[in-house]
């Protein structure tokens, strides 16, 4: 007798029924009940996180300039390599994926 691959087992179907009954009888909260609790935790001054205090700290970040065999995609704006230039229109150059 020939045995069907694609179909599904009985056991994993009767598994997804079961799941999908959980879920359904799962006593999940409605849209309006998160937008009370949203509102009822929500402050004016926003959301402060305890003992943190950042108004001293500074952002050190090294910048690393745009080397002779890499170019900036005018549709994606990420840098690459040269070798991922698909087209060069009006002075503006577009990389492999964004005209993939």
């Amino acid at each position: 007798m020939a045995t069907d691959y694609d179909e599904v087992r009985s056991d994993v179907a009767e598994s997804r029924n079961a799941s999908l009954e959980a879920v359904k009888s799962a006593n999940s909260p409605d849209a309006r009940s998160v937008v009370r609790e949203m509102d009822e935790t929500d402050t004016v001054d926003g959301v402060e996180l305890p003992g943190a205090d950042l108004s001293g700290e500074e952002l050190t970040i090294v910048v690393i300039p745009q080397k002779e065999d890499e170019f900036t995609c005018y549709s994606c704006f990420l840098v690459r390599h040269r070798s991922q230039i698909a087209r060069q229109k009006d002075g503006h150059t577009y990389c492999t994926e964004c005209e993939g």
